[in-house]
């Protein structure tokens, strides 16, 4: 696998495809940041881009990522002390995972987004950036909740972010999108070059198939999950026996096998016993998801073989979680 096939595998967009062509050259060295909101425990959503991480630093990228305290005291999740108590959990969840921490620089908000030239140039995104455009970036309000200034201050200190932290290239879910396009927009308008960005997949709800899994509704898989608890939700997903279910319907056993699953395996074996054919034995995504709308897997042995390979990979979170509470 070539440098650009490895670093834009298993995303939902490539914005733009020339750009990332162009690190894809000479990826050594390189930045490349996803930013969260420290949240205590990575779920399956952190998973995804810790995955599309360990690509990137396979590539040779350095790894960037921005522990948002100053984005969570702004969302109201907490004092500083108590949001950076939870920065460090998952800063040691994301090594538990899999990351290269001679590669991985963790960074909080507050060591940069106070600085008077931050604050500055936030300033000036704000003189240049329409409320209409601000607003159009801005996360989702939740039912109920009433828009405040600083919902609107975020998406533009998500684009400074970006200049600030000296990245050459942006990761995020498809969700992000919208930030990422301000970006690109909006900071060329006060001197700063626009970057790259690679948009990962969204996971559908783990019960239904539909919008998205989400750690606030529905049923997700986090660190927090014992070996029970995983093979509990995953035997009770949704798998229809095809990768396309009918409608805006997903097969998110499916989805998991090829963005978390096989991402970190050579090969997947699927034990079944000898009367029903014995083990079945996958190299790559593709022959798993063949074999499972033609019959030869079934659901049920899908969700036995992914309960088992999941377990393996929130494993070393789990336990550093354990030891955290110790």
């Amino acid at each position: 696998m070539d440098a650009y096939e490895l670093i834009s595998r298993n995303v939902e967009e490539v914005v733009t495809d020339e750009e990332v062509e162009a690190l894809a050259e000479d990826p050594e060295g390189k930045r490349v940041y996803v930013g969260y909101e420290p949240s205590g425990v990575l779920h399956i959503g952190h998973m995804l881009a810790a995955n599309k991480l360990i690509d990137l630093q396979e590539a040779g990228m350095e790894v960037v990522i921005l522990l948002a305290d100053v984005h969570a005291y702004l969302n109201d999740k907490g004092t500083f002390e108590e949001i950076e108590e939870t920065a460090e959990k998952m800063r040691k969840q994301f090594l538990a995972y899999g990351l290269d921490e001679d590669k991985t620089e963790f960074v909080y908000g507050s060591d940069y987004q106070l600085d008077d030239d931050y604050v500055l140039d936030l300033h000036k995104l704000e003189l240049d950036t329409t409320l209409n455009r601000a607003q159009r970036a801005m996360a989702e309000i939740q039912g109920g909740e009433t828009a405040k200034v600083s919902h609107v201050v975020y998406p533009l200190m998500q684009a400074l972010d970006i200049e600030y932290l000296d990245l050459d290239l942006a990761v995020g879910g498809l969700d992000q999108r919208k930030v990422h396009m301000l970006m690109r927009e909006e900071l060329p308008e006060i001197g700063y070059d626009a970057r790259p960005c690679l948009h990962t997949p969204i996971i559908a709800d783990l019960g239904t198939g539909e919008g998205k899994m989400s750690s606030s509704s529905g049923v997700t898989i986090s660190m927090e999950d014992s070996t029970e608890d995983i093979e509990e939700k995953v035997n009770s997903a949704f798998c229809p026996p095809t990768r396309e279910p009918e409608g805006d319907l997903e097969n998110p056993v499916l989805e998991i096998f090829q963005y978390h699953v096989f991402p970190r395996f050579e090969t997947v074996v699927v034990e079944r016993p000898d009367e029903y054919g014995g083990n079945l034995e996958y190299d790559d995504y593709e022959a798993l998801a063949e074999d499972l709308e033609s019959g030869e897997l079934h659901p049920a042995d899908a969700k036995g073989a992914l309960a088992t390979y999941l377990d393996e990979l929130i494993a070393p979170g789990r336990e550093k979680l354990r030891e955290l509470e110790e």
